[in-house]
């Protein structure tokens, strides 16, 4: 019972809003303001700052991705509601003790950056369907793997980032090397170990598990960049 609670709590917190009719997006500065207003969990944090030593690999900042495209103007930063970007500091912080830390590939979206990659793919277990929008633009998802701080060189997770195939799955398990598992289970358990879960189809995409809905966002990143600092 616990579990199925649980599942619809992460689910109500990813995917509120199912109607693309009814979905709520935010798009004005005054209306992100107001929202701080009403609870500072609202902030969007800039993990540059909060985590200085996070090494990000922002592939959708470059053509480096399944789109191959550049999809973010000036994204050199990305951003976190308040809640999971400390979370994910304190994950930093497990690994910090092994010699080891996390390098993101992607956590804020655009809303429409969204739309373009569903118009390109269209299979939601890959890409979130725009009706609802997505983790990622309600900053509260984050695409990430696991470094050697000493080397830089990420763990073998298997396949490499954006790989839309079975192999990146988490039920891949029985044909994967047990190095590859075991990695992909040390940073599921970090992750769990911080209040996020994971998505079944992705080893790099993890959700916050909020409990409370977030608004969907359509901010580019320049625009990102001042309301961090607010």
């Amino acid at each position: 019972m616990k579990n199925a609670v649980l599942f619809w709590v992460i689910l109500f917190c990813i995917n509120n809003n199912v109607n693309a009719q009814n979905l709520k997006v935010v798009s004005s500065k005054k209306e992100y303001n107001k929202s701080l207003d009403s609870s500072v969990n609202n902030e969007m944090v800039d993990l540059k700052k909060l985590l200085p030593n996070i090494v990000l690999d922002l592939r959708y900042n470059t053509a480096n991705n399944f789109m191959q495209t550049k999809l973010y103007k000036k994204a050199n930063t990305t951003y976190l509601r308040k809640l999971s970007a400390e979370a994910l500091l304190q994950g930093q912080k497990i690994l910090a003790a092994k010699g080891l830390g996390f390098k993101i590939f992607d956590a804020y979206r655009p809303y429409s950056v969204t739309k373009k990659m569903w118009d390109l793919i269209h299979d939601d277990r890959y890409v979130a369907n725009p009706a609802g929008g997505s983790g990622h633009n309600r900053g509260t998802s984050v695409d990430l793997t696991i470094i050697n701080l000493k080397t830089g060189i990420a763990l073998d997770m298997g396949t490499a980032f954006d790989n839309f195939t079975d192999s990146a799955h988490h039920f891949f398990t029985q044909k994967l090397p047990l190095q590859i598992i075991e990695n992909r289970n040390l940073l599921e358990n970090v992750m769990k170990q911080i209040g996020f879960r994971r998505l079944e189809t992705e080893w790099w995409h993890y959700s916050w598990i909020c409990k409370e809905p977030y608004d969907v966002l359509n901010f580019d990143f320049k625009t990102m960049r001042k309301l961090s600092k607010n």
